[in-house]
């Protein structure tokens, strides 16, 4: 094997493939990411067993090959070389050496074929959606989904997509996060749904890999058990979270007692000087009293306490309720909007909050109940 490549080209390919690494690979074949040639590319793969990302990068090739080296040195070998062009080449023992300009490394590679066969590409039906807009509800949602979690299935991000809307949602036990984006999702005849659990650490690298392009589109194509993401150079594979995600639609409460709007940057502020003081209780506790529009945001500890007054729109009854102080706090701080509308019934029943107008987001608080 013998090519050459961008420097910048080959560091980006690099770190979008070996996103795929596992932190604790059970084998050494699994610490690899496969170089292999193609006609005018080289290719650039790593699996952790369910997830594979695989990056192809423009290249001048000499002679064709392919080989398996080391995956985090070899991106770390790349990040530190200078600008320019890089040559890439192997001999019959498998030592690859890599050169910019002045710099030399050699890696000391494994035959390709001892590579697990996963990235089994999916033909299915495809649906283009907008990637930044995706990327920013991703940004919205992963802060929700459960880390550990007996029902594996919350451990994943939903996405449900119909003819006109996509939906991703998050739910971890103490709050759900939903965000929307609407338009015209041509999906197979038909169908009117499709649903896809997405590991949840899989959902947030798809979202790095991402670029700013407001143009730019992501592919998907999932046949039940898969899932195939192409972000231009990159695919990634893989596999879904077999099971029924939790119906998150009937949490949702349909009528309301209390109605607050809000400033969203006063609220965000507010609850988090609360949350200093909160961190230093045992519960980690801010609560919020809202009456004749105005609200009180207060919390205490054995060093002191926090009050904090709001001007609000009050809708219907007066309400006192307790949150704890981040999940609270997670919720605003992911909302771009000038106001924003808390929903409640009761002080023991959850809170949405969600937007004044239109429905591109909401949010789900479940309260903790406290003594008066």
């Amino acid at each position: 094997m013998k090519l050459q490549c961008s420097a910048q080209e080959l560091i980006t390919g690099l770190v979008n493939a070996t996103r795929a690494l596992s932190a604790r690979p059970a084998t050494q074949v699994l610490e690899g990411v496969r170089l292999s040639t193609g006609e005018d590319e080289v290719s650039l793969t790593c699996t952790d067993g369910s997830l594979t990302i695989c990056s192809h990068v423009q290249a001048h090739v000499e002679e064709p090959g392919e080989v398996l080296l080391p995956g985090r040195l070899f991106a770390e070998i790349a990040r530190k070389l200078p600008e320019g062009a890089v040559s890439i080449s192997m001999n019959e023992k498998l030592v690859t050496t890599i050169r910019c300009a002045s710099s030399r490394s050699t890696l000391t590679g494994m035959p390709a074929s001892d590579f697990p066969k996963t990235l089994d590409l999916i033909h299915t039906h495809a649906l283009h959606v907008p990637q930044k807009r995706l990327r920013d509800m991703i940004g919205r949602v992963v802060f929700a989904i459960a880390a550990t979690e007996s029902r594996q299935t919350l451990t994943g991000c939903l996405m449900e997509v119909t003819r006109t809307e996509l939906r991703l949602v998050g739910l971890d036990g103490f709050r759900l996060a939903l965000q929307r984006m609407h338009g015209d999702f041509i999906l197979p005849d038909g169908v009117s749904t499709v649903k896809a659990i997405v590991p949840g650490h899989v959902i947030g690298e798809m979202s790095r890999i991402m670029d700013d392009d407001a143009d730019a589109m992501i592919t998907f194509h999932m046949d039940g058990a898969h899932l195939m993401a192409i972000i231009g150079n990159t695919t990634l594979v893989t596999s879904l979270l077999a099971g029924e995600y939790i119906n998150y639609r009937q949490i949702l409460p349909e009528k309301w007692l209390t109605r607050v709007t809000v400033k969203r940057a006063e609220l965000c502020d507010a609850i988090e000087r609360a949350s200093l003081m909160a961190r230093e209780g045992k519960n980690n506790l801010v609560r919020m009293k809202a009456s004749n529009d105005l609200m009180r945001i207060t919390s205490m500890s054995e060093l002191g306490d926090v009050l904090e007054e709001l001007s609000v729109h009050l809708e219907g009854e007066e309400i006192e309720i307790a949150f704890n102080a981040r999940y609270i706090s997670d919720v605003v701080k992911n909302i771009d909007d000038e106001c924003c509308m808390l929903s409640m019934n009761t002080n023991v029943s959850p809170c949405v909050v969600s937007p004044v107008e239109g429905d591109d987001y909401l949010y789900l608080v479940l309260p903790v109940r406290v003594a008066n």
